[in-house]
């Protein structure tokens, strides 16, 4: 949520924004000490307390651009004004900010990975998401170490970065070759999973990505956590540079803006946003910045809570519902059918598409979510784990795709 509140704590100063060092959290810094309250909140102006610094920094309106500035882009004062933001002045810290969202994924901020700590040093996640996301943090924190997000804005930059493709119209154009009524598929390239361990010995993501495509996918979904699913961003370049046409949607736990341009330089056409995660602040600025990156982003909802939140955000344009619970990790797709029976019409009248995720593996089970009326999907280990995973999708789909 830092880079979210950074982006809408500048969002009224014009022509500046602060250095960056201001809204990072320190490596030693816990969650709820890295990012200080702002002195003053007076018209244009703003007074921000770093933890690592012993001195204010405040930005005016009319001050110029110095070289450490200007890493988030100006918003306008709705994010300003949202919520969160004034939860956090009147002293919440960000996990209770989210939890008031009805988010249970606790953030940590640790300096190494929390599992491998010892004694009250430990730390011990509700869920497996939960620990996903403290992993993710060091490794986003060094990864941003590295290399700025001044630098991975300048490599996603158009021109630099390969030309981002359509999403939506790649699944519509499937939809309209396969007779229109069949969800366009996006097949995932996977090799291991924290439930299921590894997936596939023989692992080529090229390999992969070329045989769905050439079965009829309309887009690929692409694993770039290491930790847990052993994915990376280079599998999702490889397969970008291979000559594949599909689309990629960049399967990450996005948890910082930093990510969304990174993936942007290494091909990604789409980015996951997991709204069990992130609160809605998070949600509407990473939807903006990926509308100015020309990308699509596919909104993960898990339950009927997380749907109201998505539906209320402007520029959704497309929510998975994930058939996994959080909880339990048990895969039941009456999700998809439960979910659209109650929020159906409103996700029409909106014009938001949907995706149905996880237990999909034979015809009845897309047919089943076919019916109740999804537009795709995304499909990885009922695939990759037959012998060829591009021929595995005629068995799932019953029939042969177009490509």
């Amino acid at each position: 949520m830092e880079s979210s509140i950074a982006a809408a704590a500048t969002s009224v100063v014009v022509r500046t924004s602060v250095p960056a060092v201001v809204f990072m959290p320190s490596l030693s810094s816990s969650s709820s000490s890295f990012l200080s309250r702002p002195a003053l909140r007076t018209g244009r102006r703003r007074a921000f307390r770093c933890s690592s610094s012993s001195s204010s920094v405040v930005a005016k309106q009319d001050s110029a651009i110095s070289s450490a500035a200007a890493l988030y882009c100006r918003l306008d004062d709705k994010l300003f004004m949202s919520p969160e933001v004034f939860q956090w002045e009147s002293g919440k810290s960000l996990n209770a900010i989210a939890s008031a969202q009805g988010i249970q994924i606790r953030r940590r901020c640790r300096a190494r990975y929390p599992s491998e700590g010892t004694g009250a040093e430990r730390a011990v996640p509700r869920n497996i998401l939960e620990q996903i996301i403290w992993d993710k943090e060091v490794e986003v924190s060094q990864r941003k170490a590295r290399t700025p997000l001044s630098d991975v804005k300048a490599a996603a930059a158009a021109g630099l970065a390969p030309p981002p493709r359509d999403f939506l119209a790649a699944m519509r154009a499937a939809r309209h070759r396969n007779g229109g009524g069949v969800p366009a598929l996006i097949a995932e390239v996977k090799k291991a999973s924290p439930s299921k361990g590894l997936l596939r010995d023989h692992f080529d993501p090229v390999e992969i990505a070329q045989a769905y495509e050439k079965n009829g996918a309309a887009c690929l979904s692409i694993l770039t956590d290491e930790k847990h699913f052993q994915g990376s961003f280079e599998n999702l370049e490889a397969v970008r540079n291979s000559g594949v046409n599909c689309p990629l949607l960049c399967k990450e736990f996005v948890i910082d803006v930093w990510q969304i341009y990174y993936a942007r330089s290494k091909g990604a056409d789409a980015i996951l946003l997991i709204a069990a995660v992130l609160p809605d602040i998070d949600i509407t600025y990473f939807l903006r910045v990926c509308k100015s990156l020309g990308m699509t982003a596919l909104v993960e909802v898990h339950d009927e809570k997380e749907l109201d939140r998505v539906l209320k955000i402007d520029g959704v344009e497309l929510i998975g519902i994930n058939n996994r619970s959080l909880g339990t990790f048990e895969v039941d797709t009456a999700n998809t059918n439960m979910l659209l029976e109650k929020r159906g019409d409103i996700i029409k009248k909106k014009r938001i598409q949907v995706v149905s995720e996880s237990g999909l593996f034979t015809p009845d089970d897309v047919a089943y979510v076919q019916n109740a009326g999804v537009f795709a999907v995304l499909v990885g280990e009922s695939l990759v784990t037959q012998e060829d995973p591009g021929q595995a999708i005629a068995g799932l789909f019953g029939k042969e795709l177009l490509p």
